[in-house]
C-alpha cells in the first residue's frame, strides 16, 4: 500500500468522523452542556434569591423582635402601674377601714363615758340623799322627791 493513499484515506475517514461528530454527536452534547449551564445559572440565581430572602427574613425578624420587646416593656409598665394603683387603693381602703374602726371605738368609748357619768350621777344622788338623811336624821323618801333628785342629777 501506498503511504500517500493511506494518508488520504485516513484524512477522508477523519473528515467523515469530524462531519459525523459535528452533525450527530456535537449538537446533543452542546444541548446537554447548555442545559447544564442553564440549570447551574438557575441554581445560582435561586441561591442568590434565597440569600436575599434570608437577609429580608432576618430584617423582618429583627423588626418583629424590636416590636415584641417594645410591647413587652409596655405590658410590664402597665402591670407595674396597675400593681402600684392596687397598692394605693389597698392603702386607701385600709386607711378608711382604720378610720371607721377608730370612729366606732371613739363612739363606743363616748357611750361608755356617758353610761359611767349617768351611773356616777345616780351614785352621787344616792349619796346626797343618804347624806341629807343623816343630816336631817330622818328618812327622805326617794319616790316623793324624784323630781328634785332628777334636777340634782342634771346639775351634776
Amino acid at each position: 500500500m501506498n503511504l500517500t493513499f493511506s494518508i488520504v484515506v485516513q484524512a477522508i475517514v477523519f473528515a467523515l468522523f469530524i462531519w459525523f461528530t459535528v452533525k450527530f454527536v456535537w449538537p446533543p452534547l452542546l444541548r446537554a452542556i447548555e442545559a447544564r449551564q442553564k440549570q447551574i445559572a438557575d441554581g445560582l440565581a435561586e441561591a442568590e434569591r434565597g440569600r436575599s430572602s434570608l437577609a429580608e427574613a432576618h430584617k423582618q425578624t429583627d423588626v418583629l423582635m424590636r416590636e415584641a420587646r417594645g410591647r413587652a416593656q409596655e405590658l410590664v409598665a402597665a402591670a407595674e402601674k396597675a400593681a402600684h394603683q392596687r397598692v394605693e387603693e389597698s392603702k386607701t381602703q385600709a386607711k378608711a377601714e382604720g378610720d371607721r374602726l377608730l370612729a366606732a371605738a371613739k363612739a363606743q368609748i363616748e357611750q361608755e363615758v356617758q353610761a359611767a357619768r349617768q351611773q356616777l350621777r345616780e351614785q352621787v344622788a344616792a349619796l346626797a340623799v343618804s347624806g341629807a338623811e343623816k343630816i336631817l336624821r330622818r328618812e327622805v323618801d326617794a319616790r316623793a322627791h324624784a323630781q328634785m333628785l332628777d334636777q340634782l342629777k342634771a346639775e351634776l
